[in-house]
């Protein structure tokens, strides 16, 4: 054991963590009916989060009208052409607690953790649970090939809003090219090609992992508890890296839709809005092809950070700053250069789910058979609030989640929009959260 450093292992996993891509969901997998793999499996549901910065002005934002067939008002207007296909929830909130309200940061954790944090501001901080991506992740991303993917449209990989616990991140890919590389590298295997050939530095990496599980008792033995609770973490994510390796090493079958993509041209990453939306379309396309080539089954976006540092060019005042500074307009009743990005911001959102919408499978699409919870930290930015927090869920499921419903949850914790995801995804779960943010009651009006 102490010839094999911490930082040797490091290096391990990640030279083996870039290398090969699954198949796609081609129609000869499904059922005559299509509505299920040939073997009888049903196809495969997906999940996403997908984040904006510094929320909304709830008046014109949030629905008035409850139930099916809701209205949309201005700045939830692009999301007309899904609007079945996505599901509203207003007056739910990050209940504190007591717990400080940590700006630009409880009201996310509150609804992607299901607890109030108790670290954290504008630049970032801690969970206290780990948010639902990597529960979701857990239960669903076993047999591909990436557990989730992180990507973030700002040019800051630490933009992320996935987390374990504490203040672990699991960083976001920021450059279009750098993901491209990782999904369909070097080591991407054609499963289309007649002749497979094993990557013997794959079978090597696989022989020095095994090797280093068969020493986990023995340095197990000489740590304390808390040190003892990080290798078995660590050692978790090295059996996650085996069955990775262990698929690669496997021919993959004939999927002639399962075409090498062109990689994407260089582009100039940062906060400008501009900048921002080419970065989501691009890194979009490629979460999407990842989806529906069966690499990962768990993705999440962030368009910016919380404290939104969006802008546009040539105008050195940010989207956050503006929510901040800006007067409201008393003949508009709102702020319009800050509403110009919430409004843009919704946009995106649109285009995330119109590239999901395009990817047939089956009877129905790839946003039918996925969910995407999308949220933003906070309500009316200008003053920090967290009480009804704008959240939406895209998607159906494969049948298992009503869509194209506003449901109102007259100031219930945000929480319980995970804990009916979980539920709806088949997670053994019955109570979902911590302390005020704890909650038993699934939202069955979206439950099939």
């Amino acid at each position: 054991m102490a010839s094999t450093t911490r930082r040797s292992l490091l290096r391990g996993i990640l030279g083996g963590s870039t290398v090969a891509v699954a198949l796609p969901l081609l129609d000869c997998f499904l059922d005559g009916h299509g509505e299920a793999l040939a073997s009888g499996k049903p196809i495969p549901t997906r999940f996403g989060t997908w984040f904006w910065g510094c929320g909304v002005n709830e008046d014109r934002w949030f629905p008035a009208k409850l139930g099916a067939g809701y209205d949309l008002k201005d700045e939830l207007r692009p999301i007309a052409p899904y609007k079945d296909k996505v599901a509203i929830f207003s007056n739910f909130n990050c209940d504190l607690g007591g717990r400080p309200n940590l700006v630009h940061w409880s009201g996310v954790m509150a609804t992607l953790s299901g607890a109030a944090p108790i670290h954290g501001g504008v630049s970032g901080g801690s969970a206290e649970l780990p948010t639902i991506d990597c529960l979701v992740a857990d239960h669903i991303g076993k047999g591909t090939r990436f557990r989730s993917l992180e990507v973030a449209c700002t040019g800051q990989s630490s933009v992320s809003y996935s987390m374990r616990a504490g203040s672990t991140v699991n960083p976001s890919e920021v450059d279009p090219i750098s993901l491209y590389r990782r999904l369909f590298g070097t080591g991407f295997s054609d499963p289309n090609k007649a002749e497979f050939k094993p990557d013997p530095a794959v079978m090597l990496r696989q022989s020095v992992l095994s090797s280093v599980k068969d020493d986990r008792e023995d340095l197990m033995r000489s740590l304390g508890s808390a040190d003892r609770q990080r290798v078995d973490q660590y050692f978790t994510s090295l059996r996650q890296v085996e069955q990775q390796l262990a698929m690669m090493l496997e021919k993959p079958a004939p999927a002639e839709a399962c075409v090498l993509p062109n990689e994407p041209g260089k582009i100039e990453l940062g906060p400008t809005w501009e900048m921002a939306t080419r970065s989501h379309e691009l890194l979009g396309q490629l979460v999407v092809m990842a989806l529906a080539c069966n690499q990962t089954r768990v993705f999440n976006v962030a368009l910016s950070n919380a404290g939104s540092n969006l802008r546009k060019a040539g105008d050195p005042v940010s989207f956050h700053e503006l929510t901040h500074e800006e007067a409201i307009d008393p003949q508009l009743g709102y702020q319009p250069k800050a509403t110009f990005f919430i409004e843009r911001s919704m946009e995106t959102f649109a285009s995330m789910l119109k590239m999901m919408d395009a990817v047939k499978e089956g009877d129905g699409t790839l946003l039918d058979h996925s969910l995407v919870l999308a949220t933003s930290e906070s309500n009316f930015a200008k003053i920090h609030s967290v009480d009804n927090l704008p959240v939406m869920v895209a998607g159906r499921a494969g049948g298992k989640w009503k869509s194209g419903q506003h449901i109102s949850g007259k100031g219930d914790p945000s929480s319980r929009v995970g804990l009916t995801i979980q539920q709806v995804l088949g997670m053994p779960v019955t109570s979902w959260g911590d302390a005020a943010m704890q909650t038993n009651k699934p939202i069955s009006e979206v439950m099939v």
